[in-house]
């Protein structure tokens, strides 16, 4: 009888073992191959293969050219999907690590498909972030990060963003109009910091780094209380300096 401190055995699914077998076996030859070699080196019974590669076949994980079967299309989607959560990994690790060494809230933001979207956030209790009291997508006039992406966009397609989510009061220091948001974002050096101060949250300033690889735009931003505003400078030329590490060791991808 099994007694309490033993651990059950998990439930195991043969036929999930074996596709998978099967995968990796497809996955070791890149010219592909026939379903009795398969057979030979997975150790299964041809009738078992057969059922199998039709079945992956089927889905979409495998694909039969000229009697060998090859990876599929859905196969490929798992293997991109996994890449994007190591770089997704990757990213979180970075921001965690900027967070602990500068003493503030970073954030990190991609523009992509006509939207803002806010990928990660790294605070800690005594640092908090700032909360997104209304929707970042509909506000990137109003605060450091959107503007910043904002910046990176041709006329063209700021316009058609600006179309959509038109410059409103957030507060009573947000960018007063369209005009005046163009003027801003027109006057910025390349590369250059981008502050604002209570637009979006009152108290609170924020600066954001505009990250450019290949066509993607990206910023990354800090945030901290209004008044704390003279550890702002220092704390984003100590963020441009771990940013530049970190590109120029190629351990960081924007393509998530």
């Amino acid at each position: 009888m099994a007694t309490a401190t033993q651990t059950a055995a998990p439930t195991l699914i043969g036929s999930v073992q074996r596709a998978l077998r099967l995968l990796e076996a497809v996955a070791s030859h890149a010219e592909g191959a026939p379903a009795k070699q398969l057979a030979r080196e997975t150790g299964l019974p041809l009738p078992t293969t057969y059922h199998l590669l039709r079945t992956l076949t089927h889905e979409g994980y495998l694909l039969r050219d000229k009697g060998v079967f090859v990876l599929g299309d859905a196969a490929a989607r798992l293997a991109g999907g996994g890449d994007v959560q190591n770089r997704r990994i990757k990213i979180e690790d970075s921001l965690a690590r900027w967070r602990d060494e500068i003493g503030v809230p970073i954030y990190f933001a991609l523009y992509r498909e006509g939207e803002i979207e806010l990928v990660a956030v790294a605070d800690t209790p005594s640092n908090p972030a700032v909360d997104e009291w209304a929707d970042f997508r509909e506000t990137a006039h109003a605060h450091a990060i959107g503007q910043c992406l904002l910046s990176q966009l041709d006329p063209k397609s700021r316009q058609d963003h600006l179309d959509r989510h038109p410059v409103e009061a957030i507060t009573p220091y947000t960018v007063r109009n369209h005009r005046a948001l163009l003027q801003r974002l027109g006057g910025l050096g390349r590369m250059e910091p981008l502050v604002e101060r209570q637009e979006y949250a009152l108290g609170t300033i924020c600066a954001a780094i505009p990250i450019t690889a290949g066509s993607a735009a990206a910023a990354v931003a800090i945030s901290v209380p209004l008044h704390q505003e003279e550890r702002l400078l220092p704390a984003v030329e100590r963020l441009r300096t771990e940013i530049g590490r970190l590109f120029s060791s190629l351990a960081f991808s924007i393509s998530i």
